[in-house]
């Protein structure tokens, strides 16, 4: 396996730039996401690693060695694309093992590094099926083993599932995570999925814009989002966002927004905005109906409800701004209806109602 350090990567077509300096380091062994938007660059990046597109400025590095005016065949690595490029008149053992041939390695190592790989990938009683006999879980999967027979120094992977049906990719996201404990190999993974990159990534990286906007570990950046569109982003539902301004007096302050409306507050934090403008970030999750004595409380008005079962979603109105709940009451509540609402001690956010940038831990 190998490590990738991407520096001050950049990348342009014509006079249009499209990627604008990304900084990534990815360890050997590490499985990387990288998350966004359509149009965020985050294919385009990938790409970049595999050689597919060409590097305008920055380096590339696959373990000590500068790659950007390498070959993408001497950079050795394998992808795995959205479609699964299967040949269909071929047998999945062939499939597996024609970069081999034509790499004219043997054939008794050819038989055995397919072998290897059908039984990791539990496809070895479908060796001599076509891809037309197969499921579209099957077919990733055979997809997959052709990567893997060339033992690569780094797997990538450009939104391997977005194919399949939503049960399939949950099940697909259980095997690629346990093919990555298994095999330990370097991931580098495209999605546009964040729950795709919360339940599969050791690190996460979130593009917007051409900027890699924030890079940790999915749960770190989870709790603290460095800014709102990461709050926005990462998190279904997305993090509530209140704009309003700072009202700090005798330790306690509130939340005023435009139209009058106000949220009570009581975090420590609050003091060193008093009479700027920010915005408040919320998860649903950390919204709660109000009980005798609760802090951080407001009143909503709600404009739909959305039972799950096991939750419901509450989708309410407030100082003229959206605000989603997750509640785990079965709620008889019609549009129209207000509710008492509080906000969990210590789960405040705070943001530069301008830049957007984070302003508190």
């Amino acid at each position: 396996m190998a490590s990738v350090s991407i520096t001050s990567l950049r990348k342009f077509y014509g006079t249009h730039s499209v990627l604008h300096g990304v900084d990534v380091e990815i360890a050997d062994g590490e499985f990387v996401i990288l998350v966004g938007p359509s149009g965020c660059g985050k294919s385009t990046l990938l790409r970049m690693i595999a050689g597919l597109e060409t590097i305008s400025g920055g380096t590339l590095m696959i373990d000590d060695r500068i790659v950007n005016n390498v070959a993408a065949k001497e950079r050795d690595i394998a992808m795995v694309f959205q479609t699964y490029a299967l040949y269909p008149h071929m047998s999945v053992a062939e499939n597996m093992g024609f970069s081999l041939k034509l790499a004219k390695c043997p054939k008794t190592e050819i038989d055995e590094r397919v072998r290897q790989a059908a039984d990791i990938l539990a496809l070895t009683a479908l060796l001599e099926r076509k891809p037309a006999q197969l499921s579209g879980g099957q077919r990733q999967r055979v997809a997959m083993g052709r990567a893997m027979v060339r033992n690569p120094k780094v797997f990538l992977f450009d939104e391997p599932l977005s194919n399949l049906d939503a049960k399939l990719r949950v099940q697909m996201r259980t095997e690629i995570k346990e093919l990555h404990r298994r095999l330990g190999s370097t991931i580098v993974y495209v999605t546009h999925d964040q729950i795709e990159a919360m339940t599969m990534a050791d690190r996460i990286v979130v593009m917007q814009g051409g900027y890699a906007q924030q890079i940790g570990r999915p749960l770190d950046i989870y709790d603290a989002p460095a800014n709102t569109f990461v709050a926005t982003f990462i998190g279904s539902p997305a993090m509530n966002l209140i704009t309003g301004k700072i009202e700090y007096t005798d330790a306690s302050g509130r939340l005023l927004c435009a139209d009058g409306a106000s949220i009570s507050l009581d975090d420590p934090a609050i003091a060193a905005f008093a009479g700027e403008t920010v915005t408040l970030g919320v998860r649903p999750e950390h919204l709660q109906l109000c009980a005798p004595g609760d802090l951080n409380a407001f009143t909503a008005e709600v404009t739909a409800v959305e039972p799950t079962g096991a939750e419901t979603f509450v989708v309410m109105k407030h100082g003229g701004q959206e605000v989603t709940a997750v509640l785990r009451d079965r709620l008889a509540v019609e549009p129209g209806a207000h509710l008492e609402l509080s906000i969990a001690k210590g789960k405040l956010h705070f943001f530069d109602a301008k830049t957007g940038l984070r302003l508190a831990p």
